[in-house]
């Protein structure tokens, strides 16, 4: 076995090409750790949480953050680690200036002297790395670039995922950012302010709701019923990721969230396309002709909110940082077909009667349901056992004498 930086290739040149990403889960960044002072604690520990952080460095910048097990497992036996800085009993909450930074292009380094910055740093990164890892579950390694078919296992995998990232940014919310002092609080990065982690729990809990529906489609057993609560769920989610997203763009203007916002409202207007389709196809089981009408109004709805969503994607995908749309799979694969088709087919046949009565030309209002996804409850682990020990003692700095002391220290006066 080799030293860390010879597994992973350190000081090797790389050449350079440009990877454009292919989205089915969109994440904003992930930030790594920048190296950070630990000589106001105690050596041992010292030791420890350095060499934890420069693994977690070191894998995240020789794989692009791709090696998920192997990161996951480094930080979470590092916040174990960690915990013990948090207790205030130790008197170190505030000894240590943290650092972190963007990992693509390493801007935006922020620097802050609290222990509880740092575990909202490792609780967002394993947020990230969770939502990586879904994204690679619906992206299949042998696939045509038009069709997309993603296995039932890999759905429900994906689903597991997305709530436990939801979970960890829930806890983040509501355990963490309130131990924060207003004034770190306001000089967070935009991605880990608590309207944009709002924003990300709700469009991970919506990407969930979405792979269900997909599940249900391809199901035979799934109603009718059960389709439209599903896609009327994932529209409400959305919209709450999007209100999130939103009001923190208008506060800073970050291109992160500008990105995150231009994807939420892609998949904000595929959700609503397929609402009122499966809306309208419950409306069209109904005899009387102006329910057939309410219906025709949706389908049609449907279509056009379809064709403004493929504008979204274009326009998101063109956003810096460039990406690409995995091809439809899951629900939309099949509405991609079905929307066009039964808008055309029910405007032929009820296109008569709206002529006839241009009252009934009404959109008819979706249906609320109650939401049914909920995050995964997170609750932080054991404080490591190092923390029980009463052998380290906090380093105390050497006492350095100015010239002028030494010269006025009466034990040093000449003698007369």
């Amino acid at each position: 076995m080799g030293c860390i930086s010879s597994m992973y290739g350190i000081g090797k040149k790389k050449k350079n090409k440009t990877i454009i990403r292919e989205v089915s889960v969109y994440i904003p960044c992930l930030r790594v750790p920048v190296q950070s002072d630990m000589h106001k604690i105690p050596k041992d520990l010292a030791h420890r949480i350095t060499s934890l952080r420069n693994q977690i460095v070191l894998v995240s910048h020789s794989t692009g953050g791709s090696a998920i097990t192997e990161l996951t497992k480094a930080l979470e036996e590092y916040l174990s680690l960690l915990l013990g800085l948090t207790n205030k009993e130790h008197g170190l909450q505030e000894l240590v200036e943290f650092r972190w930074k963007e990992l693509e292009d390493g801007r935006q380094v922020s620097c802050v002297q609290n222990s509880w910055f740092e575990v909202l740093s490792v609780l967002h990164m394993m947020a990230m790395l969770t939502l990586m890892e879904a994204n690679l579950k619906l992206i299949p390694k042998e696939s045509a670039l038009s069709e997309r078919l993603v296995s039932p296992d890999c759905m429900r995998d994906a689903v597991d995922l997305l709530l436990k990232a939801a979970g960890y940014l829930n806890f983040c919310i509501h355990n963490v950012l309130l131990r924060l002092p207003t004034d770190i609080k306001n000089k967070l990065p935009s991605v880990m302010q608590g309207s944009f982690l709002d924003a990300i729990s709700h469009q991970a809990l919506a990407q969930g709701t979405e792979v269900q529906l997909g599940l249900a489609v391809q199901s035979k057993n799934a109603t009718l019923s059960v389709k439209r609560r599903l896609a009327c769920e994932q529209l409400i989610f959305f919209a709450k990721a999007y209100n999130c997203c939103l009001s923190q763009v208008n506060e800073n203007g970050a291109a992160a969230s500008k990105k995150q916002l231009l994807f939420i409202k892609w998949k904000h207007l595929e959700a609503k396309a397929a609402a009122y389709y499966y809306h309208g196809l419950i409306l069209d089981k109904c005899t009387e002709p102006s329910s057939h009408v309410s219906a025709m109004c949706c389908f049609l709805a449907a279509e056009e909110l379809l064709v403004e969503s493929k504008k979204a994607c274009l326009t998101f995908c063109l956003a810096e940082p460039t990406t690409r749309a995995s091809p439809p799979w899951g629900a939309m694969k099949h509405l991609h077909k079905k929307i066009p088709e039964t808008a055309l087919k029910k405007s032929q046949m009820y296109g008569c009667i709206l002529e006839q009565d241009k009252g009934l030309k009404k959109l008819a209002e979706l249906p609320e349901f109650q939401l049914s996804l909920k995050p995964d409850e997170y609750e932080l682990p054991e404080v490591d056992c190092a923390w029980d020990s009463a052998k380290w003692e906090i380093p105390v700095p050497a006492v350095q004498t100015t010239l002028k002391e030494h010269l006025n220290d009466p034990d040093h006066q000449p003698q007369t």
